[in-house]
This record gives structure tokens, C-alpha cells and sequence, in this order.
């Protein structure tokens, strides 16, 4: 009898124990999604501003429009113009999806700057990088497949400082130059990177389409 009090009563505060941590992830602001729809012009976002307005537009249609939004995409320079990092335009994090569950604490962690952090990964993979509808985006294997984010940027979320164009002009173009993409699934062509995983074949909507993609990217809250 007493045998039998004690599994039930390990049962009761396990539920307890699962009820609370859902109830915890509920409360947790979203922070982070990917877009659920592209802006439509393939990698011409309109430059920083439009991606950054695109950000605000969807997550204000869900609830969230209290946070300022800016998408994860790096600038590279340009006469008068100096280069734009990713990582500086998100804040500092924690970062949370659209269910409250944890993608990353800090910059350090999500960009893996220490050997330890690298090793060890951020919590973004394809069951967490949700959309702000709370939907999983399809990754490698998956038709279509859609896992190519627009980023523009090294692994460790910094601009690229060669004369290669990997921005699409600064996300203004649809015909001329690349995008660099991360895999939001962490997976396919041997690549695991959620940010600097290869090249687009180009910055049309069909060129993003061929390569794995729709013209999506990551949205972070900065505050």
C-alpha cells in the first residue's frame, strides 16, 4: 500500500512538474520567429527598413506588435555606406518562439562565439524555429522545401568583407547578385548552419524557390 502511495504520488507531481513548465513556456513572450510568408520579390526586401517592417507587420498581426522587430540580415558596405552586422541589430536575447520556448540566452550562445557554445549549439532547429504562427517550417525532405533563410551573413552573424555580392545589393535587388541562406532545419547538403549554410542561385523569387526557399527570414525582437 504504501509502495502503491508512492508511485501515485510520484505520478501527481510529474504531471505537476510537466503542467508547469508548459504553463512557463505559455508565458514567455515570443521574441524570435521566421516569417511565415516572403515579401514576394525574392531577395528584394525593400533593404533593412522593409524586412524590418515586414518583421513588425506579422508579428503585430499575432499579438506581438509591442516588441520592436528587426530582421536578422547583414548590409555589406558600399560607397558611403558602412556594413551592417546581424547579430548587432537584435538585441541581446533570451530570445523565445512563438510557443515560449527557448531558442537561445544570449549572442555569445546563439552565434556559438566560444568553443564550448559552438559545440554545444543554440536551441534553434527545425521543431523550434517556428513561424509566428506557431507553425513548423518545412525543412530538407519536406515538399516543398523552404528551410533557405535570407541572412547575408557569416556563421559567426557578421557582414561578409569580400567583392562578392551576398545580399542582393543590400536586399534591394531581384535580378542581380546572391543571398547567403542558413539552414532554418539545420539540415540538408551536409550543411547544418541556421545562418551561413550556402548561396542562392540567384535573388529572383524563382531563384530562391530552386534553391530551397521562399524568400523567408528570421525576425528577432530587441527588447
Amino acid at each position: 500500500m504504501i509502495k502503491k502511495t508512492l508511485l501515485v504520488g510520484a505520478s501527481a507531481v510529474s504531471l505537476l512538474a510537466g503542467s508547469f513548465f508548459a504553463y512557463a513556456a505559455q508565458q514567455r513572450p515570443m521574441t524570435f520567429f521566421v516569417t511565415s510568408v516572403g515579401m514576394g520579390k525574392g531577395a528584394d526586401l525593400g533593404g533593412l527598413a522593409g524586412a524590418d517592417g515586414h518583421c513588425q507587420q506579422l508579428a503585430t498581426a499575432v499579438g506581438a506588435g509591442n516588441h520592436t522587430w528587426r530582421a536578422y540580415l547583414s548590409t555589406q558596405a558600399r560607397a558611403g555606406q558602412p556594413a551592417v552586422n546581424a547579430r548587432d541589430r537584435i538585441g541581446t536575447g533570451p530570445w523565445y518562439n512563438s510557443k515560449g520556448q527557448p531558442i537561445s540566452d544570449t549572442q555569445s550562445e546563439l552565434h556559438g562565439d566560444t568553443l564550448i557554445e559552438a559545440q554545444r549549439g543554440s536551441n534553434l532547429f527545425k521543431q523550434s524555429a517556428l513561424t509566428e504562427k506557431k507553425e513548423v517550417v518545412n525543412g530538407f525532405g519536406d515538399t516543398p522545401n523552404t528551410h533557405d533563410m535570407l541572412t547575408g551573413s557569416q556563421a559567426d552573424g557578421r557582414a561578409y568583407t569580400d567583392n562578392a555580392d551576398h545580399t542582393c545589393n543590400n536586399w534591394t535587388s531581384s535580378n542581380t547578385g546572391n543571398a547567403q541562406l542558413g539552414h532554418s532545419d539545420r539540415s540538408g547538403g551536409g550543411n547544418t548552419s541556421w545562418n551561413s549554410a550556402h548561396q542562392s542561385r540567384g535573388c529572383s523569387q524563382a531563384d530562391l524557390v530552386a534553391t530551397g526557399g521562399a524568400g523567408l527570414f528570421y525576425c528577432f525582437a530587441t527588447n
